[in-house]
């Protein structure tokens, strides 16, 4: 058995973007329906579980992990599962991706537990507008967040907009320089049409480059060849070159051909892409199978020879996906 993964299409594969819980204190309009029903405590993956699964990518050469949601600050015993995923020999990473509504308390003990970067989601500055977005979240909460991830010693914080033209894309000038105040990085997301959300997405759909173009209203951009590992393209601010822009952008500019990452739903289920529904159902092998890891490694293996060579999201809105965000892991 190999100890490095290759898909069908004979890219690596070493990042691992690990789902924590479905759950969240939020209910953006981009990821999930206003009223939920979340996945009973038996069909989640334990913490055990979820460490088992993170030794035994790492194992097989992953490098980067991201621990992601739903919020993966809900998740009681958060912190110390970060301690153990960090400690793993060989992981290069272990990241996060927030909402923020937690970190006031958890941004020093998850510093101190090994999570070396944070991505926290901001789509406003305006209060209501945040509230309107999140429909159960409030902006002070993140913002004392964001204040507590600066001071707790991260590598790099970057912040992420899913912009919507109509709900906040005339904000990103201001919020790219929310960011350079702080010395942040930022990152803007095209909506993905996964899930039902009870609205149509094309309406609201802003490119990458409609992004692109506001923000040179105001700022001379320098292109970049550098990224962090995951699909973001990015560029620099000539006059403030500390912070980088990033632009993820599943439909104007697709990144399927470099594509090194899997990620493994909260109920154990190996999502091959983000775009298809296609999966490998690892809880059900990591419970038949608890003392060897033999027989999950050869499913993860030709699973991986199934992986498609690329999504094919659509700019008009419509669902290709059925499952939510929340559901495929932030």
């Amino acid at each position: 058995m190999s100890d490095v993964l290759l898909d069908g299409c004979g890219r690596r594969i070493d990042y691992l973007r690990l789902s924590v819980t479905d759950r969240c204190d939020f209910r953006c309009v981009y990821c999930m329906a206003e009223n939920m029903t979340f996945l009973p405590r038996a069909q989640v993956l334990g913490l055990e579980e979820l460490y088992r699964v993170a030794s035994i990518f790492v194992a097989q050469g992953a490098r980067k992990i991201r621990l992601t949601g739903g919020e993966p600050l809900v998740r009681k015993g958060i912190v110390g599962l970060c301690e153990k995923i960090a400690a793993l020999p060989g992981l290069r990473e272990l990241v996060m991706t927030t909402n923020g509504s937690q970190l006031n308390k958890l941004a020093a003990p998850l510093a101190r537990a090994g999570v070396r970067r944070l991505n926290i989601s901001l789509d406003s500055l305006d209060p209501a507008r945040f509230r309107a977005i999140t429909r159960t979240g409030h902006l002070h909460q993140v913002l004392a967040g964001i204040e507590a991830a600066r001071e707790a010693g991260f590598e790099r914080i970057k912040l992420n907009v899913v912009v919507m033209k109509g709900r906040n894309a005339d904000e990103v000038p201001d919020l790219v320089d929310f960011a350079i105040a702080r010395g942040l990085d930022i990152s803007f997301i095209e909506e993905m049409p996964l899930g039902e959300v009870g609205r149509e997405r094309g309406e609201s759909f802003c490119s990458s480059d409609e992004v692109r173009a506001l923000i040179a209203e105001r700022h001379a951009l320098i292109d970049s060849a550098e990224h962090s590992g995951g699909p973001a393209r990015y560029v620099r601010l000539k006059d403030h070159p500390q912070t980088r822009i990033g632009f993820i952008s599943p439909h104007s500019h697709n990144f399927c051909a470099t594509c090194n990452r899997v990620r493994l739903t909260v109920e154990g289920r190996l999502l091959l892409c983000l775009g298809h529904e296609n999966s490998l159902d690892l809880r059900a092998l990591l419970r038949r199978h608890p003392t060897s890891d033999a027989p999950i490694l050869d499913a993860i293996h030709n699973a991986l020879q199934r992986k498609p060579a690329r999504h094919e999201f659509s700019s008009s809105g419509e669902v290709q996906v059925l499952r939510f965000m929340n559901a495929s892991g932030g």
